[in-house]
């Protein structure tokens, strides 16, 4: 055996002690792409609820207001109706109580619909808290994957070992949107 070849043999056994020292650290990279493409969807459906949210409230707000309005203007004619000169008095009185009937149903109307409105605002403020704290998860994930992957170019585990930390974090803030009530 040559000496050109045993220093040769030498050099591969040691890059396959450090593929071997690197295979936790290519395994962490793949765990955390993983992590990110689940916490990236997460945070892309928490969006999405918030924005549903948001226009079932705006829808729920404009019914509202509707209601408001046919009670306003119900209001408006019957103070009318009361000062203005009518030919026939009890079919004025009898346009009166409908009024009246249907203001009752409106005031009972618009108070479930201010209750509800309220509660959908409620349900987009929660949607919003989670898409922000799977946001927050996304970026501390994809930091933490990219510290790692420097690992690979310096072989120096402090990177990987900082990747983790950040990665960490990134898990911790998907969790908490999970169990956020």
């Amino acid at each position: 055996m040559e000496a050109n070849e045993a220093q040769e043999l030498q050099e591969h056994a040691e890059h396959a002690e450090h593929e071997q020292t690197l295979r936790p650290v290519a395994l962490t990279m793949t765990v955390l792409a993983v992590l990110v493409a689940v916490v990236t969807v997460l945070g892309h459906r928490a969006h999405t609820e918030a924005v549903l949210d948001q226009n079932k409230a705006t829808d729920m707000w404009g019914e509202y207001q509707a209601q408001k309005t046919r009670s306003y203007n119900a209001d408006l004619s019957i103070n009318l109706m009361k000062v203005l000169p009518l030919a026939d008095k009890d079919a004025a009185k009898k346009i009166v109580e409908d009024y009246r009937k249907h203001q009752a149903e409106w005031t009972e109307k618009t108070t479930e619909e201010f209750k509800e409105a309220k509660a959908l605002e409620t349900e987009v403020k929660q949607a919003e808290a989670h898409a922000v704290c799977f946001d927050l998860g996304e970026a501390l994930l994809e930091i933490g994957l990219v510290i790692t992957s420097v690992t690979l170019l310096t072989r120096k585990r402090a990177y990987w070992y900082l990747g983790m930390a950040f990665s960490l974090g990134g898990i911790v803030s998907a969790l908490w949107a999970l169990f956020l009530k």
